[in-house]
């Protein structure tokens, strides 16, 4: 990753905690690659837990219901400092776009097949990571054809771990109302609406500047 005008807009990369830490890796042996490469571990945990999670209506499902949602915020702390490293940190490689790009995708699709496989509703799990996957096209087609890359929302990246985060917290409190996994369930569903949403409007956005354009 070389290009600074054409990152997504985080307010968290210019916070003091996320300067810090990103200088401090970045004088490591640490490369970015290395970096985005364990967000692809840490989406398979979070996967992993939230299939086994799922499947658990014990008490260790809070647990793992926890874990999971700790690990999908790690997931998007690698997003974050493989660019600070690359970029500020003055450490970016030649096959840095491959390798940030290619694991959020890998990312998306195992924490939302992980959890609608784990409820039992692994189309719908499937269904929400392929319109993940499809924002992320229109905005890779916008930079590819000089028009530039939309992250707009409402279901960006960062809004979709939130989403399946909360849905993760709230989740652990769910043997309390006699309920299992219905709010994973709602999750995928919003964050599936959401995606779709994204997609299209990132997709009409680029056909009014691709007809201005000419």
């Amino acid at each position: 990753m070389t290009d600074t005008q054409d990152r997504r807009p985080l307010n968290s990369r210019n916070s003091w905690w996320a300067r810090a830490i990103a200088q401090k890796v970045a004088t490591r042996s640490v490369t970015p690659n290395q970096i985005s490469q364990a967000s692809i571990a840490a989406a398979f945990i979070a996967g992993l837990l939230f299939f086994a999670a799922g499947r658990d209506a014990g008490y260790s499902r809070m647990v793992l219901l926890a874990l999971a949602a700790l690990f999908c915020q790690v997931r998007l702390l690698c997003n974050l400092f493989d660019g600070m490293v690359a970029v500020e940190g003055g450490k970016a490689e030649a096959d840095g776009p491959f390798w940030n790009e290619f694991p959020d995708r890998a990312a998306d699709m195992l924490i939302f097949a992980g959890i609608g496989l784990g409820i039992g509703h692994l189309g719908l799990g499937w269904a929400a990571a392929a319109f993940a996957v499809l924002t992320a096209y229109v905005r890779e087609l916008g930079r590819a054809t000089g028009h530039g890359s939309d992250f707009s929302g409402p279901m960006a990246k960062q809004h979709r771990m939130a989403i399946i985060t909360v849905a993760a917290v709230i989740s652990i409190g769910e043997p309390y109302w006699d309920l299992q996994n219905h709010v994973l369930w709602l999750g995928l569903w919003i964050v599936l609406v959401g995606a779709a949403a994204t997609a299209a409007r990132r997709s009409l956005r680029l056909i009014r500047s691709m007809k201005s354009s000419n």
